[in-house]
């Protein structure tokens, strides 16, 4: 409800933010997105043939989906109208719906934009299945999480998924070109600080000019310096959801990192991780699969490397425990690879589920009672460690069973001294009338 004042214009407005007044007006202006929207680019070429089709629009905060959006109404000549899954229900929808089927009697189209559309929950997002059928909306939603995890399947299948990228800096430089020239001023900021403040960003480019509108706000009478730049303002916390699809995004990156034998891009994302408030042991108990799985017999010490570091995290806690951390993801990451145990494990599964119940040769069983040893238990067994040459060569699987090869090790790290003692015994197995590998 409007007062005097202000129905007769003597309330002044307040002031837009930057990053609106500096909104890009045509798709061409649009910065960081060439991809969709550069010539040949897909959204390009759906404009110019004057038909749009429903889309997700997935990318990172400040990259622009609300703004093409827009452009794309205005560009194609569809109504634009706007709604949020943080703010509407049921209510909402169905208006919309039938503001939009209003319109389409009257030969407008609607492009319907759902901000932040993975909020909406499962069954409400089955209520725009029949409106975007049949053509009484086309929607566009927006999304900063994985729609393969929060939108429903049917829902995707009816729309086209559009990634967007975060800015790069490139991008990010020409968002401060436009701001000075709309201010008619350069930022207050010598060059080593213009390139901090590109970094504070993070890729976002609305957060990159509410910065700038805040140094030009301030208006100090020199150049800031890098120092003075962060002194001013705040780096924010880089983007890291511990529960969505960052947090696999980066722990995946972390393994894969150690699993290739890169210590440096692995502390890179040991760093990305910890500084984005992941929970160290949730790290440490990751860093021992990495030696179970990846390195194995290569290097037995790797496993207690990792159970080392992860008894020191709860020992010294934060930030002193990272350190061992990082020092077990670099042992890891320098050490020699094998999945020898890990296949080796899978395949024994694999031939204990096919072979049943198969009981122990006689020869190994245990013979406690006078019966069990009148019925063969234990008879010719032969004690490894008191033979001539500490290997007896004898049959250890199950009666009716061909002797089998799970563990075969590549040679290398420790490994190299494993595979050298398994061929030799092979070679006195063979010798000595024992099933052959």
């Amino acid at each position: 409800m409007s007062d005097l004042f202000e129905a007769a214009g003597l309330t002044p407005k307040a002031p837009s933010p930057l990053a609106d007044r500096l909104r890009p007006q045509k798709l061409e202006e649009v910065v960081g997105q060439d991809h969709l929207l550069g010539p040949g680019a897909p959204i390009r070429r759906m404009v110019e043939g004057g038909r749009l089709t429903s889309m997700i629009l997935w990318g990172p905060p400040g990259t622009g989906k609300t703004t093409i959006a827009r452009l794309l109404a205005k560009e194609a000549g569809y109504e634009f109208q706007q709604i949020s899954a943080v703010f509407s229900g049921v209510a909402d929808l169905k208006k919309a719906f039938e503001q939009a089927r209003a319109r389409r009697m009257a030969g407008q189209a609607t492009l319907l934009f759902v901000d932040e559309i993975h909020r909406f929950n499962r069954a409400q997002q089955d209520g725009f299945l029949p409106y975007v059928e049949e053509g009484t909306v086309t929607l566009v939603g927006a999304t900063t999480e994985n729609p393969s995890f929060e939108l429903n399947g049917a829902l995707l299948s009816r729309a086209q998924v559009y990634v967007l990228r975060r800015l790069d800096e490139a991008a990010l430089n020409l968002l401060l070109d436009r701001a000075e020239a709309f201010e008619g001023r350069p930022l207050p900021l010598l060059p080593e600080a213009r390139e901090a403040l590109l970094a504070m960003a993070d890729g976002d480019g609305r957060y990159l000019l509410t910065l700038a509108e805040t140094l030009y706000a301030i208006g100090p009478s020199e150049p800031m310096s890098t120092t003075e730049l962060g002194a001013l303002l705040q780096k924010r916390s880089p983007a890291y959801d511990k529960d969505r699809e960052e947090h696999y995004n980066l722990i995946s990156a972390l393994h894969k990192s150690v699993r290739g034998s890169d210590p440096d891009a692995a502390l890179y994302w040991l760093a990305r991780m910890l500084q984005g408030g992941e929970d160290p042991l949730y790290v440490a108990r990751r860093v021992v699969r990495m030696a179970v799985e990846d390195i194995g017999e290569a290097d037995p010490l790797s496993i207690l490397v990792a159970n080392a570091a992860k008894d020191t995290y709860d020992f010294l806690g934060s930030p002193e425990g990272e350190l061992a951390l990082a020092q077990a993801v670099v042992h890891l990451a320098t050490a020699p690879k094998s999945v020898g145990v890990y296949n080796a494990w899978k395949a024994a599964n694999r031939a204990a589920r096919e072979t049943g119940s198969l009981a122990p040769p006689a020869h190994i069983r245990n013979a406690p009672t006078k019966l069990m040893k009148q019925l063969g238990y234990g008879a010719g067994y032969q004690y490894d460690p008191d033979t001539e040459t500490g290997f007896s060569g004898q049959n250890y699987f199950p009666d009716g069973m061909a002797r089998q090869t799970f563990y075969k090790p590549k040679g290398e790290g420790h490994e190299a001294k494993i595979k050298d003692r398994l061929d030799r015994w092979a070679a006195m197995r063979a010798r000595k009338g024992g099933d052959a590998d």
